[in-house]
């Protein structure tokens, strides 16, 4: 059974927010995969390790503590399917989480754990790589398109119609 630890600290709160992300109507969710020998207070760190955010937006204290146990139970829930991998992920409960049946947010919570701690496709360097190109022109949107027709030139008009020059 894979173990799940709690984030504490900030900066692993700021990590997890660079990796990959999950989103539902009742929560967020951030991870990323941890290098093998990364320790956290003196010892290997193993499993997934899980932080809640929960802002004022969401409610008044009461709310954002009962979302929070009811995640906490989700995570109970959830640990026995949770993936075996070194991962941190943090969840961030929005409002539709304190009136929304338990099933679904434990259902939230597993595809967001197996979502944010899939590891990375293989890339291969092979493939060239295509540059995205809009139809129409340049990526800015103004000029004429490669190949294409020139553009006229400018003339300026007076308020009463004339040309300048």
């Amino acid at each position: 059974m894979p173990t799940i630890g709690r984030l504490r600290r900030r900066p692993d709160f700021l990590a997890a927010a660079q990796g990959r992300r999950f989103h539902t109507e009742r929560m967020s969710a951030q991870g990323r995969l941890r290098d093998p020998g990364e320790t956290r207070d003196g010892a290997t760190a193993e499993g997934i390790f899980l932080g809640f955010t929960i802002t004022k937006r969401v409610g008044h204290a009461t709310e954002r503590n009962r979302i929070r146990r009811r995640l906490r139970s989700a995570v109970a829930a959830v640990a026995t399917d949770a993936p075996s991998i070194g991962a941190d992920v943090v969840v961030i409960a929005r409002r539709p989480a304190l009136d929304a049946p338990f099933e679904s947010l434990v259902e939230d919570l597993r595809r967001a754990l197996h979502s944010v701690t899939r590891p990375a496709a293989p890339r291969s360097g092979d493939a060239p790589r295509s540059s995205p190109s809009r139809r129409g022109g340049s990526r800015s949107g103004r000029g004429a398109t490669a190949g294409g027709p020139h553009p006229l030139p400018s003339t300026s008009k007076a308020p009463d119609g004339s040309t300048d020059g």
